[in-house]
Order: structure tokens, then sequence, then C-alpha cells
């Protein structure tokens, strides 16, 4: 399941092998959530959908063709269970800031922990979170929030723009290794440590927080204040109130990942 968007438009497209349907969001909000969730109104399909459909008797051919219904395990494992969970919470969240949703409302969901979009547990976690924000004005760039860390509950939401120049972040590029299991026969004999340093600077802030409570609650709300300020710059930004340099704009990702680490030292 893939959500593409641009500045006009917004789809959801939905895979089964090589059958597909997509279906255009023409206003309010949408989310996914692990399965297939393209019912009746589907907007574009592949030619041979509802034939493989009826073929493989998932569908009589006759009433309306649901694409999630025809498609989808009639016997389902735990985790789907799970999804259609999590996919529930996010329409009553979503449904909740109705007409007033902004990048800050979509962070809060996702580090919603109550509804299982936010997992921080061992075996699965989340492990990045990203929220753009795509202006119609062509004039206005697009700004992209990024964690670059696991977990978005205790994950600083860094504005990143793409422009000429830009100026790299190696704090959050993963290591390379000349005898990269990945890359040897057979795979996966050996395990290498592919944290980046702001992973691994976030995750000693981590240890921090679990052993010293005050300490912690202290380092998440100044991690929260850098959050805000970077919403307030892509604010006045996106308002028309600042017109940064190139440059600015350049080294806006970097300058603020480079903020974060400093304050887990």
């Amino acid at each position: 399941t893939f959500l593409l968007a641009d500045r006009s438009e917004a789809w959801v497209l939905e895979t089964a092998g090589r059958y597909w349907a997509a279906q255009q969001i023409r206003e309010g909000s949408r989310n996914i959530s692990n399965q297939l969730s393209i019912g009746t109104d589907i907007t574009a399909e592949h030619a041979e959908l509802r034939q493989r459909a009826r073929s493989q008797g998932w569908w009589s051919g006759a009433g309306e063709f649901s694409f999630a219904d025809a498609f989808s395990l009639e016997q389902q494992p735990p985790r789907m269970e799970a999804a259609k969970a999590r996919y529930r919470a996010g329409k009553e969240l979503l449904r909740q800031h109705a007409g007033h949703i902004t990048a800050e409302t979509f962070m809060a969901i996702l580090r919603d922990k109550a509804s299982g979009i936010c997992v921080d547990s061992e075996g699965f976690r989340t492990a990045g979170s990203m929220v753009s924000v795509l202006p119609r004005d062509p004039a206005v760039p697009c700004v992209h929030f990024f964690t670059a860390t696991p977990d978005p509950s205790r994950s600083v939401f860094k504005p990143f723009v793409f422009v000429a120049g830009l100026k790299p972040s190696p704090q959050v590029l993963s290591p390379s290794f000349s005898d990269d299991p990945a890359r040897k026969v057979p795979r996966f004999q050996s395990t290498v440590d592919r944290r980046h340093e702001l992973y691994r600077r976030h995750q000693a802030a981590l240890e921090l927080m679990e052993r010293d409570q005050e300490q912690g609650q202290k380092l998440q709300q100044t991690l929260r204040d850098l959050e805000r300020q970077g919403l307030e710059a892509v604010n006045a930004l996106l308002g028309g109130d600042v017109v940064p340099r190139p440059e600015e704009l350049a080294e806006l990702f970097f300058d603020c990942v480079d903020a974060e680490m400093k304050f887990y030292k």
C-alpha cells in the first residue's frame, strides 16, 4: 500500500502481486496501515483486475467490486488484525482534527502509542518518521520533516528542503563496511553496527531517560523546544513572512541535526 502525493494530487495505490487498484483522494484526509484499504471507490485499476478476482472465486461478478474484500486473505494472521486496529485508530485521530490539520497534527498522530501507530518495542520499532508539507503554490518550497531516528515519541522532527548545493549530513549516514555481510556469499553470517552517529547518541539518551527520570524529562523538553523552533521557522517560510537565502535552506537540515547532536553530549 502506497500514499502518493504532489502539490496538486493525492492517491492511494495498492497492489496484490501484479494486480493493482488506485484511488484518488479529492478531499479530506486518508490513512493506510499495512493492509488493503481500497474498497469500491476505485479511480484506476489493472486491466485484468476483476477478471482475476472472478477466476479465483474471490468475486462473483454480481454487485459492486471491492478490491480490499476480493484480494485480502479470508483468514488473516494476528499481525493483520493489529493493522486493522491501527487503521481504525488512525482514521479516528484524523477525524478528530478534520478541518484544521497541520504538520504538528501529523507529528502528534505519528507519536500516538495507544493506537499502535508509534511502536517502541525491541521486536518491532517505528524505524523513522516523516511529515511533508506540499504547498499548492509552486513558488513556495516543499518542506519535509524527518526524525532520522526511531520512535518518534522521543525524536525530533527536523525540516529539510530539496535545493541546489545541499549540505550533506554525515551524522545521519549509516557507516559502510568493506566486508559487509550483506555482500558476502552466503549472506548475513555476521553482524555489523549500522547505526549512524545521531542514532547512537539518541540511544544513549534513552538510557539516560530510563535511568534518571528528572534529567530525562528535561532533555525531552529541550528537544521539543528545538523542534518547535524549527516548526516556527518553517511556518514563517511557508507563510511568506521570511525569504531565506538559498544557502540557509541548503544548510537547514544539517544545522538541526547538529543542534540535536549537541544536546546529547
